[in-house]
């Protein structure tokens, strides 16, 4: 045998031998899938898909690079099409081509064919799958965790929405996890200011949270927490669906369905006889309520999970991500909501330092004058007018001028505004959430009462 054919053998069992590995599986994968999409881009680069489309009669779209990306998340799966959805939602930070082809990643991720959905229904639920009946095979909505289907309750008729979680989801997501903690923990240690990012931190929050939200009767659990906390508020008009806990596991959730309209469909709203600011008003009230009384909070508002119902109340929806704040991070939210929304900088720098978020000692007069440079358009501006693309390098300036770190627990935060800046900038383009009287006044009165709780409990 020749050299080079022992050579082949040795790389081929190499290849066939990391195969048996969930890592290094995902990571041919990639591999493969950008391959994939790197011809298909330089083949539209060089006219020659049109060519084709033209020769064959196939109908043919550009192949722009957003929409690549795109297909490619989705080809990768739940871990990658859960950063699009963050892209998707974000259309102040990202381009707006991006966003709005990356909206496709909130709800119509390609669908698994319903036969796994009637094989995982048969092994979760067994007997009591019998509960569920004219189960409609084409999926209401297909996202990156599960697919969901309608369906009627045969014990009351009543009109529910099946979740199932896409097979095979948990070793997929273990892999990419490992690959990522280990890009992070990289890019940490030899990209400048990559540490301010605490790309490691972001990394663990995601495995944290993505674990969660594979176990559907955690979800159950919070569907049901939210609906107690918002009668304990009094908030009537502000609801998620009601679990049916006798038919959930941890790959199978049954629930009320919603009818309505999301958060995003203007055309629908505005045809609406409703007030739509003072819903949107109503249902960020309702969030930061949570924040601050309980520290439990919706912790995926993207337009997917946000909808208006016919009936005009504000539907939140999946709750498989949730964070939880303990006293102490309630106490650092409420002082930094309250100097921001005020515009105290000299507090502001004050609670961020003692959030441990920079690093050494730090002059805090110019950390505060630098803080009011970049954060004051927020408070001076309607969503309309602000511009991220200034906005967002100045705060990258003052993170790396002053050694600033955002703790972990606050990015689901930041993330949920930037969610609701797109909401306000859709439908109530003229609304300041930041300094709007109904927001303010209602938040420093639930930080106050929060303030009180904490002490009567001490004492």
């Amino acid at each position: 045998m020749s050299v080079a054919a022992v050579i082949l053998l040795v790389l081929g069992a190499l290849i066939l031998g990391s195969l048996a590995f969930p890592v290094a599986r995902r990571l041919w994968v990639f591999e493969l899938n950008a391959l994939k999409y790197l011809f298909v881009w330089v083949t539209e680069g060089l006219g020659l898909r049109w060519v084709v489309a033209r020769l064959t009669g196939r109908p043919y779209r550009t192949a722009t690079f957003p929409l690549l990306l795109r297909r490619f998340a989705e080809d990768m799966g739940p871990t990658f099409i859960k950063f699009g959805q963050i892209i998707a939602s974000s259309t102040g930070v990202f381009p707006k081509r991006w966003s709005e082809e990356f909206q496709k990643c909130l709800d119509r991720v390609r669908p698994f064919p319903f036969a796994e959905v009637e094989r995982i229904l048969a092994e979760e639920l067994g007997a009591e799958a019998a509960h569920l009946t004219d189960i409609d095979p084409t999926p209401l909505a297909s996202a990156s965790i599960a697919q969901v289907h309608v369906a009627k309750r045969s014990d009351g008729g009543e009109d529910v929405v099946v979740k199932v979680q896409r097979p095979g989801i948990e070793a997929r997501v273990a892999a990419d996890m490992r690959i990522m903690k280990f890009v992070a923990r990289i890019a940490e240690r030899f990209i400048k200011d990559a540490d301010l990012v605490n790309p490691v931190g972001i990394v663990e929050d995601f495995e944290s949270t993505l674990k969660e939200e594979l176990d559907f009767r955690m979800e159950a659990k919070n569907l049901d927490q939210f609906n107690q906390i918002m009668a304990e508020l009094g908030h009537k008009d502000v609801r998620a669906p009601r679990p049916g806990n006798d038919l959930t596991t941890a790959r199978v959730l049954v629930m009320e369905r919603f009818h309505g309209v999301r958060v995003d469909n203007v055309e629908a709203i505005r045809s609406m006889s409703v007030d739509i600011e003072e819903r949107l008003i109503k249902g960020m009230q309702a969030w930061f309520q949570c924040v601050l009384s309980y520290g439990f909070f919706h912790g995926d508002v993207h337009a997917g999970n946000l909808m208006l119902l016919d009936n005009n109340d504000v539907g939140f929806l999946d709750f498989g991500i949730v964070g939880r704040f303990n006293e102490r991070q309630r106490y650092m939210v409420t002082d930094y909501v309250v100097a921001f929304a005020t515009g105290d900088y000299k507090t502001l720098a004050r609670v961020i330092t003692e959030m441990g978020s920079v690093k050494g000692t730090i002059d805090q007069e110019a950390f505060a004058r630098d803080l009011e440079k970049t954060y004051s358009p927020l408070l001076k501006m309607s969503f309309q007018d602000i511009n991220y693309g200034e906005i967002l390098p100045r705060i990258q300036e003052v993170a790396s001028k002053h050694r600033m770190k955002m703790p972990k627990e606050f990015v689901l935060i930041t993330k949920q505004m930037l969610y609701f800046d797109r909401y306000a900038r859709l439908l109530a383009p003229n609304l300041n959430v930041f300094s709007d009287p109904r927001l303010v006044a209602s938040l420093m009165t639930e930080i106050m009462k929060a303030r009180m709780q904490a002490q009567a409990a001490r004492s």
